[in-house]
């Protein structure tokens, strides 16, 4: 990511976003958008914040390495933002807001269907006052469909959308039954999801001149990342199994023990597999009409593995990668978080970020960098995620606000008064 004053504007520097939402699908799909340049005003409430500022622990740590309140969570999904703190259900509060989606070109909210409009700020209404904005609803399940009203969250969509139904170990094996992926990816993946049809409304928009609503729904996307195997229940009518780490159309693809411990093999084509079993000796597996193409080794799964297990248990994990490597045969190792970080390439790439915290620049704040890379536009790095209200002031400023105003404001608790 960039800090270069060159190119500090980035690539949405002429787009401001009302982000209303919180929690991670919202946040995440704003969080790349701030990213990319687009001033993002995060709107919270007074004295509360966004649900995940209490989600810990883990929280993050002060200058002599002692927990602070900050949860970690929260920092994951809110950098370079500016935040004001904000209370809806007063009717000033819903001036501020109609103001700012006065000015804004795109609004994110993840209110339960129907939430805002008892506070004059669902698409309708705000369209009335700015036709060129472009308002992103995240919901669980929608704005259509009987399970519209339902509330949405990422664990009861991995169970619903059939997910959890193909992760985890087979029924019978040690460690079997459903399972939840081990990040929340269907919030992730919708933020990722809305993100692009946001982009993808601007562009419409400088054709148009008009803005649209778009729905995004946990449950559609949920589906949607089920990718090959729910294509292959489509044309097949054949309902996928949980089977571990290995593949249901591809082999071998998947963990192998080693002498100390375990690698990963994602061996994709049969010229792969050829120069595996070179490698370790076996050329005769490639030759067997068991195993000679994907297809066959698929069938045979059963034969090949127990046979490949045999052989990957007499070296070590570094000795295979060192060894395999160098005849591009896809391996790697299985790392923890931990073991991933300090991953040379990871550190090349510079994909562990440090900024300065705001109230304290002795502080570091460290999120994942944006993997975005664009040659002459990367994303930029302006802001660590704020704290409440911290930006509250300097909003209400930049809408004609006198400090008097602000302070009547903070008075009768439309914002927070720590703000």
């Amino acid at each position: 990511m960039s800090t270069d004053k060159a190119a500090a504007q980035g690539a949405l520097s002429h787009i401001r976003v009302l982000d209303l939402s919180r929690v991670l699908a919202g946040p995440w799909c704003t969080q790349m958008l701030a990213d990319l340049g687009a001033d993002v005003i995060k709107v919270e409430r007074p004295g509360q914040g966004d649900d995940t500022r209490t989600w810990g622990p883990p929280f993050a740590k002060d200058a002599q390495g002692q927990d602070t309140t900050e949860s970690t969570y929260f920092l994951a999904c809110n950098r370079n933002k500016r935040a004001i703190a904000l209370d809806m259900a007063k009717p000033e509060g819903q001036a501020i807001i109609r103001e700012l989606a006065k000015r804004s070109d795109v609004l994110v909210e993840n209110f339960k269907v129907g939430g805002l409009k008892q506070y004059g700020l669902d698409y309708d209404s705000l369209k009335a006052v700015n036709p060129r904005l472009i308002y992103c609803s995240v919901t669980g399940f929608g704005q259509t469909g009987p399970h519209a009203e339902r509330a949405g969250y990422d664990l009861m969509i991995q169970a619903t959308s059939g997910l959890m139904s193909v992760t985890g170990q087979p029924d019978g094996s040690a460690g079997g039954g459903p399972l939840r992926v081990g990040v929340a990816v269907i919030d992730v993946f919708t933020g990722i999801y809305a993100c692009s049809a946001i982009l993808a409304a601007i562009e419409a928009r400088h054709h148009s001149g008009q803005g649209q609503h778009i729905d995004m729904a946990l449950l559609d996307v949920g589906m949607a990342v089920l990718a090959n195997q729910a294509t292959g229940f489509l044309n097949s009518g054949k309902v996928p199994q949980r089977q571990g780490n290995s593949h249901p159309s591809l082999v071998p693809y998947q963990d192998f023990e080693t002498a100390d411990g375990a690698m990963l093999l994602a061996i994709g084509n049969d010229g792969q597999f050829a120069r595996f079993c070179e490698a370790t000796g076996q050329p005769q597996w490639s030759r067997d009409e068991r195993f000679s193409s994907n297809t066959l080794r698929v069938q045979h799964r059963d034969v090949l593995i127990p046979m490949m297990q045999a052989v990957t248990r007499t070296r070590t994990t570094a000795a295979w990668i060192e060894l395999l490597e160098k005849r591009a045969v896809p391996v790697g190792p299985i790392n923890d978080i931990g073991q991933a970080f300090a991953d040379a390439q990871v550190q090349a790439r510079g994909l562990a970020l440090a900024q300065a915290h705001t109230a304290d620049p002795k502080r570091q704040v460290r999120t994942v960098a944006s993997p975005m890379r664009l040659s002459a536009n990367p994303p930029v790095v302006r802001r660590p995620p704020p704290r409440l209200g911290e930006h509250t002031q300097e909003v209400l400023t930049e809408l004609g606000m006198s400090a008097s105003a602000i302070e009547a404001l903070k008075a009768d608790g439309v914002i927070g008064a720590g703000s």
